[in-house]
């Protein structure tokens, strides 16, 4: 069964709910609201990673998640942290996460991989080729499905000589990051090779531009509304499910757990 990871954006200036939730309170209703609504996990991050921002310090992200991380832990919730920096994964671990989702695949902090090791605590390996300030430098492929897994493949290897045996990681493609429109339907299309790969497999493609520049038509993509987005995250979600996946991660949870409700039923319950 597929899995649904619901979003928390403990920041001012992520790409699509930026400053709704920067408040800890806040934060934790929508925690709150998103589990009632049927995620299964919920992703706690206080840095955005939308192209074009900047970092965030450390201390800052911190300030930022763990009221947050611990609160929702409390309630009995699954809790993962979406952090590139080693010293948060491991605060918000002894806070009660169980994940930690290194959007860099472990590549931006060096200790990522060795302090994820140390702990009881799996950890989510995204694709990744560059920090978002230029997330786009490096979207230049080949032959984009072989080099996803083979660069995929590189990071089980660097999480295994960490300490990290494969039953304790989780694989992204990474859709939207130094990825290009079209580049990403070409990397959903190479779900199933990904998933063959062995780890449990997660896709996030909420709201993403790539999705609003297919419905646009004559619009700019910046027109279409949240709510066309969220029903094209849901038929992604869906669709990302039937190539295996073992989670998707949404910012509305309510639509994509229908569509996954309905696609079980048209399946016969398998």
């Amino acid at each position: 069964m597929t899995l649904v990871m619901g979003i928390v954006n403990v920041t001012p200036d992520s790409f699509s709910d930026g400053g709704r939730h920067l408040d800890p309170a806040a934060a934790i209703a929508h925690g709150r609201h998103l589990r009632a609504a049927g995620a299964d996990i919920l992703d706690i991050g206080g840095e955005s990673t939308r192209p074009g921002a900047q970092r965030v310090d450390p201390a800052v992200e911190r300030e930022r998640v763990l009221p947050v991380v611990a609160a929702l832990a409390e309630d009995g919730i699954p809790i993962s942290v979406d952090t590139m920096n080693a010293a948060t994964a491991v605060a918000a671990v002894e806070a009660g996460a169980s994940f930690v989702n290194d959007v860099s695949g472990g590549l931006a902090d060096p200790e990522m991989l060795e302090a994820v090791a140390s702990l009881r605590a799996d950890i989510i390996l995204q694709h990744w080729r560059g920090h978002s300030a230029d997330m786009y430098a490096a979207a230049e492929y080949r032959d984009l499905p072989r080099e996803l897994v083979g660069e995929l493949e590189g990071r089980v290897v660097a999480a295994a000589a960490a300490g990290i045996p494969p039953a304790r990681i989780v694989l992204d493609p990474g859709i939207g990051f130094g990825k290009r429109g079209a580049q990403n339907w070409e990397a959903l299309r190479a779900l199933d090779r990904v998933c063959a790969m062995g780890p449990r497999v997660l896709v996030g493609t909420s709201r993403k531009r790539f999705l609003a520049e297919a419905l646009a038509g004559e619009e700019a993509p910046g027109r279409v509304d949240e709510r066309r987005r969220d029903l094209a995250t849901a038929v992604t979600s869906v669709l990302a499910a039937q190539a295996g996946v073992w989670a998707v991660r949404v910012h509305d949870v309510g639509a994509t757990r229908d569509a996954l409700t309905v696609w079980r039923r048209w399946e016969g319950g398998r």
